[in-house]
């Protein structure tokens, strides 16, 4: 019927009213959930309305389910890793649309990428410079597929590395979606050994604790992928 509004199902409107009160703070990490039979009660829906609602919230990585005599639904704890999932979604569906293009993603990332090399070079711990070595490639020997692979496991733990896991959670989306780069077919010869050269320099400059400089390399580092992908 001409300007109706279709109610949304009510296991829907159980979970929206749950998820305000944990993105609000009111519900805090950790804390458990009225069961299930308040749930029904306070909200006059059935038990199998209450179980909806609570699986659309586990799979959205709020809430875990336990089982047991000291089981129920708790709030989880927040986990970069898991909520950058629903950013990659996002992202994925905006570069796929005509919307957002390569140069908007360059931009996000020199917009991230230079200070969080800053911060890293600074802030760094040993094991994650360990974990940055353990992201190099080799130009020369590896397949395009694990150099892809190597990038996205640098910059990460470049994010890592700056102690803030805000960066971590923001950047993470950018190298699991488009790894970082548009891959086409006419890069440059040698694009990769610059890449690779690149990491290598940050590597150093982070090791160094030298933040002017790994923002220097940072910024030649998008500088040089960007007239890349120009040609």
């Amino acid at each position: 019927m001409t300007g109706s509004t279709v109610r949304p199902p009510a296991y829907q409107l159980l979970a929206d009213e749950l998820r305000a009160e944990i993105t609000s703070g009111r519900l805090q990490p950790g804390e458990r959930l009225p069961p299930e039979p308040e749930l029904c009660v306070r909200s006059g829906v059935s038990r199998s309305t209450v179980r909806e609602a609570l699986r659309l919230l586990a799979s959205q990585h709020l809430i875990v389910t336990t089982r047991g005599v000291t089981g129920g639904s708790f709030v989880a704890h927040p986990d970069a890793e898991q909520l950058s999932e629903g950013l990659s979604t996002g992202l994925t569906l905006l570069t796929n649309s005509a919307e957002v293009g390569f140069a908007d993603l360059l931009e996000l990332r020199r917009a991230l990428e230079v200070p969080a090399a800053g911060l890293a070079a600074q802030r760094r711990t040993d094991a994650q410079l360990i974990e940055l070595r353990g992201a190099m490639f080799d130009p020369d020997l590896d397949e395009l597929e694990t150099m892809l692979a190597a990038h996205a496991a640098f910059h990460s733990a470049m994010a890592s590395a700056t102690g803030n896991p805000l960066y971590e959670l923001v950047t993470r989306p950018l190298y699991h979606v488009t790894y970082g780069e548009e891959v086409v077919e006419a890069l440059p010869d040698g694009y990769w050994t610059r890449i690779d050269a690149d990491h290598r320099e940050l590597l150093t400059c982070v090791k160094n604790r030298d933040p002017a400089a790994a923002m220097e390399v940072g910024r030649r580092h998008l500088d040089y992928i960007a007239e890349a992908n120009k040609q």
